[in-house]
């Protein structure tokens, strides 16, 4: 062993010792928790740096990264994937980052232009905004490219757009033939699957696959079903390696130490993103210009007699442009009931039927978060949440058998 060699395995026994990643268990109170809070230490794979350093070293690196791609230490600090791999003296050549920009601060849907690294000079490519098409990486951003890794926090929620920008990430690797790394990360919404099945005629942005709302699976699963059921165009397969979490499982539940977007400020909103964003198809505020979002909805057509909580939105650094702007919110404050672990239709179900404008309660982006028609004309036509719930259970029971062919985790 030379010199540097040796120096680059002092700085991987250095980090991966004190960087050890203690992800508390969250404890949100409902009647179908499958465990006891998680007591061990969930080791992120980006921790790992031992078992990926040599898969790719000597490579030209670009990696797909953000404010969440970070090595944790044990005091719950952390230092961000790139700082860390540069330390190595590993090359990078460019950084690939999903909506919300590099440090996460960019509200929804926001264009994000290119820009430079003040701190490491390298340049970072906005796979959300005009340069390009939402998520998608173009064959000359890959050219001084030769080895890609993705490690970006997802919440396990199939409009949740990162999976999307998974799924382009892994296409323009495959069409290069550029191997992928995918560092996995714990799914705060792991320990169920729940929700309509995506409809093929309703693909967007935000809905790609054929899956569940809540498919219940890891990043570095998805990537994995992504391939195995050849999703990608044209039945490309992408070069995918997965460096998988230790001690973990699906049925715990998991507080994350960096919110994950602007709009997702803690575990509370988080668990009920899967229920409330279905609110962003109607005319209902998820509580986006307010500090409460995703844990309060509101509108200013819901009868006051029945939803007595009030707030009103006001454009803040999470939301330039809040639903319903300075307008009186009447709604439901969800910060302190009592959650059961599945997708809530009574939130909307209930709003519906106390709107005062039923026919401008819905709008064209419902069917693109739903994934499917009937939802809506179910809700129209007051059918109960229990039917609606057993018009999903063949296609999730389908999907189910699917998803065990891709399982890394218990």
């Amino acid at each position: 062993m030379n010199l540097i060699d040796f120096i680059k395995y002092l700085l991987i026994v250095t980090i991966f010792q004190s960087n050890i990643c203690n992800i508390h268990s969250i404890n949100i109170e409902n009647k179908n928790k499958k465990s006891e809070i998680n007591n061990e230490d969930i080791i992120v794979g980006a921790n790992q740096i031992s078992k990926y350093i040599d898969y790719i070293n000597k490579s030209n690196i670009g990696i797909v990264a953000n404010h969440t791609s970070v090595i944790f230490k044990k005091d719950n600090g952390s230092t961000h994937l790139v700082d860390s791999l540069l330390s190595l003296n590993l090359k990078i050549s460019k950084i690939f980052t999903p909506e919300h920009g590099y440090k996460g601060e960019n509200y929804n849907g926001e264009n994000v232009s290119d820009k430079v690294d003040q701190k490491t000079g390298l340049k970072i490519i906005s796979l959300h905004g005009k340069d390009r098409e939402y998520g998608k990486i173009s064959d000359n951003d890959l050219i001084d490219i030769n080895m890609m890794i993705f490690d970006i926090q997802d919440v396990g929620t199939r409009f949740y757009t990162h999976i999307s920008t998974l799924h382009y990430v892994m296409e323009a690797c495959a069409r290069n033939n550029i191997p992928l790394l995918v560092l996995d990360r714990p799914n705060p919404n792991g320990s169920y699957i729940d929700g309509p099945v995506l409809e093929n005629e309703n693909k967007s942005f935000v809905g790609m696959h054929p899956v569940p709302i809540v498919y219940g699976m890891t990043i570095g699963e998805y990537a994995l079903m992504i391939n195995g059921e050849e999703w990608l165009s044209d039945k490309l397969k992408c070069k995918l390696k997965v460096i998988k979490l230790l001690n973990y499982k699906h049925d715990y539940n998991y507080s994350l130490l960096i919110k994950p977007s602007p709009n997702l400020p803690n575990d509370r909103s988080i668990f009920l993103y899967p229920s409330l964003c279905l609110f962003e198809g109607t005319n209902v505020s998820v509580g986006r210009g307010t500090t409460n979002q995703f844990q309060v909805f509101g509108s200013p057509y819901l009868d006051q007699k029945i939803y007595s909580f009030t707030f009103i939105p006001e454009p803040n650094q999470s939301s330039k442009y809040p639903p319903h702007n300075n307008k009186k919110c009447y709604g439901l404050d969800l910060r302190d009931h009592l959650l059961e672990r599945k997708l809530n239709l009574s939130y909307i179900i209930n709003a519906y039927k106390n709107t005062a404008n039923k026919s401008e309660f819905f709008n064209d982006y419902f069917i693109k978060l739903s994934g499917t028609k009937d939802l809506k004309n179910q809700i129209i036509n007051n059918i109960s949440e229990k039917i609606i719930r057993k018009s999903w259970k063949d296609e999730i029971d389908e999907f189910k058998l699917i998803r065990k062919k891709y399982l890394i985790y218990k």
